[in-house]
């Protein structure tokens, strides 16, 4: 281990360590720009990411810039603070030290006062794992652009082969999860290949895509109300997307995806699959969960006290997707409200501020798009959709990027497509004729390959083969 580190040794003044520069991480950083204190961001990437727009840098819509600036470029004006790329490997609270991997492959100690693990949380396959490489996540924003180039890649393949069976599998997209994010790439899938694509190829038409969006559970949108589960379910239809509910995953292969049910086995030959069904805390959260025998919930978030701290080890602070508070969703707001109200807290007890009011959960609500004019809101009592869930879903979104340059560049992004179906980003990384790693001849016909006759489980009709309902 090397000595020689500016982060060795007690520092001079109390040192507060954030570990992740997500939505909640970034705001205890801000909150602590008036605090006698040094400030430490650790991140193992250099950039913010705003998460609930990754799905339309993976569908060609925004630039990968346009949501995540730089974390240097967002904290530059704030003297007390610094960021620190590197990865955390181990937590010794009762030394009140991390070991870390810098940048120049360094493992190094860093010592701190009070720690913040803002970490958030990776793709969960439910005891699967040999699955994210033939059905990969859209988590981080290098997953984000390699999606891109999968995709386009796929109508590539689709425009050069002769092949009909190739051709239909390569257009054949599955998306598993029905949540938010699940909901929002089917929709910007339809809406790349009703309007983006039109004309672009010549062997194939864009209302040749399949879009398949699968569940094992019986709803869309689960936390949102059944006006507004119905509303979304109906329009994702209307634009072409097979709606699968009550369908768990069984079987992720090089040919597409083995679905159950109480209907029996489906199996979908499909040449792109995106994971989007479920998440779980870091690596790092378990290994400190372990090592200091917190309590964690069935998803492996730590069950935090209510000023956000751990219990038994006062000096660490959890929040995001990584704690447990009051059951909390694991959505931006909370993380972004947690992130505020530990600032407080440390604060106080650097002697700087009065206590806290105990912390309280201000809910702004929660939304999903489905199409460039129609979105689903859920704020208190009140329900939107249509195009005014839409202002009310662009306005939010807009409000919580971070910096108005990236507002400006997302916005005018979204006026494009809106007018004219233009998206500037299809750009396929790499060498575009390059061996697709889940690339075999489909399955023969039989053994239902194409999906036919699965059950519509809203009301146990039997739809015949549902990719011709566009």
């Amino acid at each position: 281990m090397s000595s020689e580190s500016q982060y060795d040794g007690p520092p001079r003044r109390p040192r507060v360590v954030v570990v992740g520069g997500g939505f909640g991480g970034l705001q205890a950083v801000r909150g602590l720009r008036r605090a006698n204190a040094d400030v430490i961001l650790v991140d193992r990437t250099n950039h913010h990411l705003f998460q609930p727009l990754l799905y339309q840098v993976s569908t060609a819509l925004l630039s990968p810039g346009d949501i995540a600036p730089a974390l240097r470029k967002v904290l530059a004006g704030q003297r007390n603070a610094e960021v620190l790329l590197a990865e955390v490997s181990a937590i010794e609270p009762t030394t009140r030290a991390l070991t870390v991997t810098t940048a120049d492959g360094n493992e190094r100690q860093l010592n701190y006062d009070y720690l913040v693990l803002a970490a958030g949380s990776t793709q969960s396959y439910f005891g699967h794992g040999e699955w994210a490489q033939l059905a990969p996540s859209m988590k981080t924003l290098d997953e984000a652009v390699e999606l891109r180039s999968r995709l386009f890649r796929a109508f590539e393949i689709a425009d050069a082969t002769d092949d009909p069976e190739i051709r239909r599998r390569a257009l054949t997209f599955v998306v598993v999860g029905a949540g938010p994010t699940g909901v929002e790439l089917a929709g910007q899938l339809s809406a790349l290949a009703r309007r983006t694509l039109s004309g672009q190829y010549r062997r194939f038409e864009p209302s040749d895509l399949r879009i398949v969006l699968v569940d094992a559970a019986d709803k869309v949108l689960a936390p949102f109300a059944e006006p507004l589960r119905e509303h979304t379910r109906r329009k994702l239809e209307d634009l072409g997307v097979e709606v699968l509910l009550g369908h768990p995953a069984t079987g992720v292969d090089r040919t597409g995806i083995t679905l159950g049910g109480h209907w029996g086995v489906t199996h979908i030959n499909a040449g792109s699959i995106v994971w989007a069904a479920g998440v779980q805390p870091a690596p790092i959260i378990k290994r400190f969960a372990e090592t200091t025998g917190t309590p964690t919930d069935r998803q492996g978030r730590i069950q935090v006290a209510d000023d956000c701290t751990v219990p038994g080890v006062p000096d660490v602070f959890v929040i995001g997707d990584a704690a447990n508070l009051h059951d909390l969703p694991g959505i931006a707001e909370p993380a972004m409200q947690e992130g505020k109200y530990v600032a407080k807290v440390i604060r106080h007890r650097l002697g700087e501020r009065k206590a806290p009011k105990p912390f309280r959960y201000l809910d702004l609500g929660t939304m999903a798009t489905i199409s460039p004019l129609d979105a689903v809101a859920q704020i208190g009592r009140i329900k939107l959709r249509g195009p005014i869930g839409k202002a009310a879903w662009a306005g939010v979104h807009l409000a919580f990027l971070v910096g108005w340059g990236n507002r400006l560049a997302v916005l005018g992004s979204w006026a494009a497509v809106l007018s004219r179906g233009a998206r500037r980003q299809q750009v396929v990384l790499g060498d575009a004729s390059q061996a697709d790693p889940r690339a075999e001849r489909p399955r023969a016909e039989g053994a239902r390959a194409e999906g036919v006759r699965v059950a519509d489980v809203r009301d146990g009709r039997r739809l015949q083969d549902n990719r011709h309902r566009r």
